[in-house]
């Protein structure tokens, strides 16, 4: 007996364009416009190949509103939902400090304990944030598909969920690679 196929269906995951901070800086969920010019670029390209009938969210910091805002502008049709869960992992107070200026100890306390390691003293583990970014991905609709506009670390996140990755106990099990700022990726669900 032949068996249904089940369709699959596509997340799109789209970075924000450049954040306005200096490089090195640790900034997580530290709010922050992105470059105009570019976020209006990534706009223009992305409106043009994304599909009709695609749900939409973004992370609530102003980075990913004003790429939401601006492919909105470029699509009406677009009707994006602002969504906590797809923030940046908080860096606690790493945030807004460079990142060679975190102590080597705390460095290694989280890389010795990659998974449960509260970053930044009161920031999230990186178990916290893998849980948050999953209650995001298993809501999501899978008769239809779903634009994320949002960071590289939730990206990174997506990329482990759709590969039934849900715990990340060792720093070389993080994924390395994420879209440019303003650029994005697909992942086929099903």
């Amino acid at each position: 007996m032949a068996r249904p196929c089940i369709p699959a269906m596509t997340l799109w995951l789209v970075r924000h364009a450049q954040p306005l901070i200096d490089n090195g800086i640790c900034y997580g969920q530290l709010d922050m416009q992105a470059d105009a010019q570019a976020t209006q670029d990534a706009a223009a390209a992305l409106s043009r190949i994304l599909p009709g009938n695609i749900l939409a969210a973004s992370s609530p910091l102003q980075r990913c509103r004003q790429l939401a805002d601006a492919l909105t502008n470029a699509r009406p049709d677009l009707a994006f939902t602002s969504d906590s869960r797809l923030q940046e992992m908080h860096f606690g107070n790493w945030e807004n400090r460079a990142w060679s200026s975190v102590p080597k100890s705390e460095m290694d306390d989280w890389a010795a304990d990659f998974g449960n390691y509260n970053a930044g003293q009161n920031g999230e583990s990186v178990s916290m944030f893998m849980s948050r970014v999953a209650s995001a991905f298993d809501a999501m609709p899978r008769h239809t598909d779903v634009l994320w506009v949002t960071h590289a670390g939730v990206i990174r996140a997506a990329q482990l969920l759709t590969q039934g990755v849900r715990e990340v106990n060792k720093a070389d099990q993080w994924p390395s690679d994420a879209p440019s700022y303003g650029q994005w990726c697909t992942l086929e669900i099903k």
